[in-house]
């Protein structure tokens, strides 16, 4: 097996591997919804700490631009925009 990650010893790899194939699939679902939570608040936070001026919609559709692309988040932004919201 090729090791994923450079400052993990095989070992302590194979073993957190086994760990994640041994758990069910809710325990899986739930520590990913976490772990990508946890990166959704980690983004936002760092979009408002650089740009503290923007409002919630501009925070929501920077994050959108920054994670979806910029040609999307400017659609919605229009499309929104159009709908007076």
């Amino acid at each position: 097996m090729i090791t994923q990650s450079i400052d993990t010893d095989p070992r302590a790899e194979r073993f957190q591997i086994s760990l994640i194939q041994q758990a069910s699939i809710a325990k899986r679902t739930s520590r990913m919804r976490s772990l990508s939570q946890t990166v959704i608040q980690l983004s936002r936070k760092a979009i408002r700490r650089a740009n503290p001026n923007l409002d919630e919609k501009e925070l929501n559709l920077t994050f959108i631009s920054y994670h979806y692309g910029s040609e999307l988040g400017n659609s919605l932004r229009n499309y929104l925009n159009s709908k007076g919201v």
